[in-house]
């Protein structure tokens, strides 16, 4: 099981793969860890359900579309939590940034940034958000966890790895969130 030291330095000597696809939407999400008592925990979100998003009701990390006010992907992965979940994030609590993802159906891409948090806040969600939910790596981790599932995606059948988050939610990560899950237990 990974935890925040190992975690921390891994991150501290990764080099991120920057992306810069002129024909894509540039996106970014914060993936939030605090310790918890079966180790460190991650925070999911679960979208609010809208016609025509194509991430309606997906389970995710807080963030969202680069607008013009934001200076990079950092702040506006900042930004997004803050509008998200009315959290704050602070310099200190930042540990690194992963490899830039592009999608594989949507004609996004999507830099994801790592902090830690001490202990777990009080958050305050707006319209985009119905649920939080706090996940530990191990559970993330668990074999029986990790599954194959086939499903209908904007009208075709497609089978992806996911996991089950069962008792967390009635939504299973996949996609984009789950890959880049899997690039931070990937980390060397």
């Amino acid at each position: 099981m990974l935890t925040i030291e190992q975690i921390n330095l891994r991150l501290s000597n990764h080099r991120p793969q920057s992306l810069e696809l002129a024909t894509r939407r540039h996106a970014a999400v914060a993936l939030l860890l605090s310790p918890g008592e079966q180790g460190p925990e991650v925070l999911f979100i679960r979208r609010a359900e809208f016609a025509g998003d194509p991430w309606s009701g997906d389970v995710a990390f807080p963030g969202g579309g680069l607008e013009e006010q934001d200076s990079g992907p950092r702040q506006a992965a900042e930004r997004e939590t803050r509008e998200e979940v009315g959290l704050q994030l602070e310099p200190q609590q930042y540990l690194g940034q992963l490899d830039d993802l592009a999608g594989a159906y949507l004609p996004v891409y999507i830099s994801c940034f790592v902090y830690l948090l001490e202990k777990k806040p009080t958050l305050k969600l707006n319209g985009e958000v119905v649920n939080t939910f706090w996940v530990p790596l191990a559970i993330l981790q668990a074999p029986e966890r990790n599954q194959k599932k086939t499903f209908t995606y904007r009208g075709s059948r497609h089978t992806h790895p996911i996991i089950d988050l069962g008792g967390y939610t009635d939504r299973c990560l996949w996609g984009i969130s789950y890959r880049i899950l899997q690039q931070l237990f990937n980390l060397e």
